[in-house]
């Protein structure tokens, strides 16, 4: 496939350019890119205090809270930040799409690899607490939950990226979009919430976010949403994640002669 191609061929320049939009976000500041580890890591630690001493919701079983939650929303903030910024990445470098022969479709790619670092810096500390914790983490499953959550992000922002570029308004959408599946995706609330309710507990985990905060959350605990119901949630996930790619890439192949002219 020519993106796929396009990726490999331009991987070096990807990982450049991907470290260097990094820097560039805190250049202007003395302590640099420390700002962006330390503010996600106060959000994530806020967040902690706020609903296990404060509101005191959720009901975790066993498990420690912050076993819990820290390895889910790290996995959030990874799909948040990832989508927002790389879909509005052909916009913020349209000087490379407008003035250099330049190939397109790894701007998108770019971002991802840019938000990367703050985001396995997450997953890194979610780690290190778990094993303080004596929660040892399957690393096979590690690996296979990081894999699937780079391919359903790559695959919306193709999506995303080319629709934010032809149609403004998108941008804005897209974030109220994201806000909506932050709070129907379990990350501060307990999907056995809704054991109540069948059907709905069935939709909510067949969501693509779901899948990958509930995978990374059992890492570390009991339960394994790979297998679970004969892998049916699995199917569903890839299933969901290659139809998307396939219609944001028609879609990115299609209309990337025209984003010259809209910027």
């Amino acid at each position: 496939m020519e993106f796929i191609k396009s990726i490999w061929k331009n991987k070096k320049l990807i990982i450049q350019l991907g470290k260097n939009d990094f820097r560039n976000k805190f250049a202007s500041t003395s302590l640099g890119s420390l700002w962006g580890f330390l503010s996600q890591f106060i959000f994530m630690i806020t967040y902690v205090i706020v609903f296990q001493y404060i509101l005191k919701t959720g009901n975790t079983g066993n498990d420690p809270y912050v076993v819990w939650f820290l390895p889910g929303m790290s996995m959030w903030l990874f799909l948040q930040s990832a989508i927002l910024n790389s879909s509005s990445s052909i916009k913020n470098y349209s000087y490379l799409v407008k003035k250099v022969v330049f190939p397109v479709d790894i701007i998108p790619v770019m971002s991802i690899v840019s938000n990367s670092f703050i985001s396995f810096f997450l997953f890194l500390v979610s780690i290190v607490v778990c094993l303080i914790f004596s929660y040892i983490p399957n690393l096979l499953m590690l690996l296979y939950i990081l894999f699937a959550a780079i391919c359903l992000v790559v695959a919306i922002t193709r999506f995303t990226a080319a629709l934010t570029t032809l149609v403004p308004d998108f941008e804005q959408a897209l974030g109220i979009i994201m806000q909506l599946c932050f709070w129907f995706t379990p990350i501060v609330w307990n999907l056995n919430m809704v054991d109540n309710n069948p059907i709905l507990q069935s939709i909510l985990q067949c969501m693509p976010f779901t899948y990958l905060v509930t995978g990374f959350r059992q890492v570390f605990i009991e339960g394994n949403i790979v297998t679970q119901g004969y892998g049916l949630y699995t199917i569903v996930f890839w299933a969901i994640t290659i139809g998307i790619f396939c219609w944001g890439n028609y879609i990115f192949n299609k209309n990337k002669k025209d984003f010259a002219d809209v910027l």
